[in-house]
């Protein structure tokens, strides 16, 4: 139908409050009023007025909402008074460990700290040197006691410093000297805390080898060949296969023999590792040492002479005081008792001088007179068996 037709719908009054005049557009092209969203008259087709379906009152709306309460701002935690504590008991505890160690630094500037000990001795607040006399006075009886040895069941003693065995009280010292900036070390001394070293004990494994091979043929069973020189002649003794001393596997038994004996003041005795041995000297070796040296050697009697005096040395007596023979490395060499000379000569070459090496003149010695024998030993006439000294050093 036409504008002019149409249905009127009645206006009502805007709310209080409510704007008092009509917005833009609401009125249409044909002059009716439009009513503003939300403001229904009673019987609304659409029910959104009061009492409708959709409208405040009716069947379909629900109560209005309350606006929600604005949350207080959360007040700050208390400080927990524990934690402070803790802190505090914390930095006081640093504080005084920081003294004590201050004090303990101040206190302790001897050259061996305080509280220093070896082997329960105490060597500590002093100098180096007192540190030496007091490991000294207290364990350099134990190191010279010689250790009880072994060996297949044979009884034997072996001085350790035959055998390069000591314990070196310097170097020891010199290892505890010095300042210590540990902590626990510094304030310890201040409580009567021990700072313990450990000793030094060098070997001379050379040595230590050298004296257990000696050991070995002195107590072990087995047996080398030798020759013997009696009154007037020599005699051939054959070697025998027997127990010996494994002297590699015996080094490391005697090295802790003797660190035990220094720590403990104890001497106990140590059975050392044996094993089968056979003779070193073979029949051949003992044909040929007889022959080239010993029946020779004890044919006559030799004569040595320097700087116009002399002196025999005859088979009866003089030369089995002098002679013997070792096995070295399956041989056997000659040896010399040089006491033995120096007895027998009886200062018949006092005042005589030679000249050595050095270019100085010296006393004539044994090893002078030994080593002028060597030569006349070997010969076959008297003349031969006379052997002058050259004191010029020319041979």
């Amino acid at each position: 139908m036409s504008d002019d037709t149409a249905v009127l719908t009645p206006q009502f009054a805007p709310p209080p409050g409510g704007p008092g005049g009509n917005v833009s557009g609401d009125t249409l092209n044909s002059g009716i009023p439009v009513v503003p969203g939300g403001r229904n008259v009673p019987g609304d087709p659409m029910g959104t007025g009061p009492g409708g379906p959709g409208g405040p009152g009716g069947p379909g709306s629900a109560a209005p909402k309350p606006a929600a309460a604005a949350r207080p701002a959360p007040k700050p935690a208390p400080a927990k008074k524990g934690r402070s504590k803790l802190v505090l008991l914390g930095v006081a505890a640093v504080c005084l460990l920081g003294v004590a160690y201050g004090a303990g630094l101040l206190m302790n500037h001897s050259d061996v700290p305080k509280g220093t000990t070896v082997l329960g001795v105490d060597i500590g607040g002093g100098t180096k040197e007192d540190g030496v006399e007091k490991l000294d006075a207290a364990l350099a009886k134990r190191a010279a006691t010689p250790l009880k040895l072994t060996v297949d069941g044979k009884e034997t003693e072996l001085a350790p410093d035959k055998a390069g065995l000591s314990l070196d009280s310097q170097a020891t010292v010199r290892a505890a000297a010095g300042s210590d900036y540990n902590p626990v070390s510094v304030i310890g001394s201040l409580f009567g805390g021990e700072r313990t070293v450990e000793p030094v004990f060098p070997v001379d494994e050379e040595k230590l080898g050298v004296a257990l091979q000696d050991l070995a043929g002195a107590s072990g069973t087995a047996k080398d060949g030798t020759i013997k020189f009696e009154p007037g002649k020599a005699v051939a003794v054959p070697g025998k296969a027997g127990k010996a001393i494994d002297v590699n596997r015996s080094m490391g038994s005697v090295r802790d023999a003797y660190r035990a004996q220094v720590e403990t003041g104890t001497a106990r005795a140590v059975e050392l590792p044996v094993v089968t041995k056979e003779p070193t000297i073979t029949q051949a070796e003992l044909d040929r040492a007889m022959k080239e040296f010993a029946e020779p050697a004890m044919s006559g009697l030799i004569t040595i002479r320097a700087g116009g005096k002399e002196i025999p040395f005859g088979p009866a007596k003089s030369l089995p005081q002098i002679l013997s023979m070792k096995a070295v490395d399956g041989k056997l060499v000659d040896v010399y008792d040089k006491e033995a000379i120096d007895r027998l000569c009886a200062g018949v070459f006092d005042g005589v001088m030679i000249t050595k090496g050095d270019g100085k003149k010296h006393q004539l010695s044994a090893d002078d007179v030994a080593y002028a024998m060597k030569g006349a030993l070997l010969g076959k006439t008297p003349a031969e068996r006379t052997a002058t000294i050259d004191l010029d050093g020319n041979g």
